[in-house]
């Protein structure tokens, strides 16, 4: 017996399935029944005489047959989501709300100075911004793109690479003035560090050569020790994204530039997103809009 051909409608939901974790999640996310959903996968697995997805009642996985299938389906509906989306903006200019979230430093030294810009050429979208230091989950806050900072765990999600951001210890001149120099990494253990609160992995600096570490004083985002430097509070880690500014106006100085490990995995600035066509083009949008012009 010759198999048919899947339908696309069919793969979409499958995918849509793996990437939510569930029938519910993925019928919430394509705005369909549960049913409709759970028929698609079936008709999918008939068409294709396997199984994908063994269903329990706590969670799904995918079958052997399954791990398989991902993989070539993913690279042929994004083929053909990307042939789509260049004839639709083709012919007309994407349009919609775009609802965007990214870490309060990103959003503010990144984001917000390239808005004005982009709703300009993008008059049709509408643009709302949110920050949160911690990583969210797009489907509960309703997200269609978050920019997320450091290299990703394994996701479901789709996501773009837009650039790197080098790490650099900044400290203000005045501190400078009033301490002894910073010339060797050992001399860190005798100044005030300025670290992340709730979050240890941040605190744990990529430097070549190992040493303890003691913060005097930690803040919630890299924005609040961004600002703690500036007030002459002591010594931090933070990304050039945010800092590139202050270093080129003397505000802020760097030290010990070849203690760093670089790169290291707090480099990378990667969108992530849910492959949805109703949302896509403006995703695609803002993402080539933003990445030339990205300061990393």
């Amino acid at each position: 017996m010759m198999m048919g051909h899947a339908k696309t409608e069919d793969i979409e939901i499958f995918l849509t399935v793996v990437d939510t974790g569930s029938f519910t999640g993925a019928a919430n996310l394509l705005n369909q029944q549960v049913a409709k959903v759970s028929r698609a996968v079936s008709r999918l697995e008939d068409t294709l005489q396997c199984t994908l997805l063994n269903r329990t009642t706590r969670r799904l996985e995918l079958t052997e047959e399954g791990h398989v299938f991902i993989r070539y389906a993913r690279e042929s509906l994004n083929t053909l989501y990307t042939g789509e989306e260049a004839i639709k903006l083709l012919k007309q200019a994407p349009s919609g709300h775009l609802r965007i979230d990214a870490a309060s430093p990103f959003v503010l030294h990144q984001l917000t100075p390239l808005v004005g810009e982009f709703v300009q050429q993008y008059p049709h979208i509408t643009l709302d911004l949110t920050s949160h230091d911690n990583i969210i989950d797009l489907l509960e806050h309703k997200t269609d793109l978050a920019i997320r900072i450091g290299d990703l765990k394994d996701s479901n999600l789709h996501a773009r690479l837009l650039g790197k951001s080098q790490l650099r210890l900044v400290v203000s001149p005045e501190y400078l003035y009033q301490h002894n120099e910073v010339a060797h990494i050992n001399d860190l253990s005798t100044h005030k560090l300025i670290g992340f609160n709730d979050a240890s992995k941040l605190n744990s600096w990529p430097l070549k050569t190992p040493v303890k570490l003691n913060f005097h004083m930690t803040g919630s985002s890299g924005e609040t020790l961004r600002q703690l430097c500036l007030n002459h509070q002591g010594i931090a880690l933070l990304s050039n994204f945010m800092i590139g500014d202050d270093l080129k106006s003397g505000r802020l100085v760097e030290v010990l530039p070849e203690a760093i490990v670089t790169p290291n995995n707090r480099e990378s600035i990667q969108a992530v997103y849910y492959k949805n066509s109703a949302v896509s083009s403006r995703i695609l949008a803002f993402l080539d809009f933003i990445q030339p012009r990205l300061t990393l």
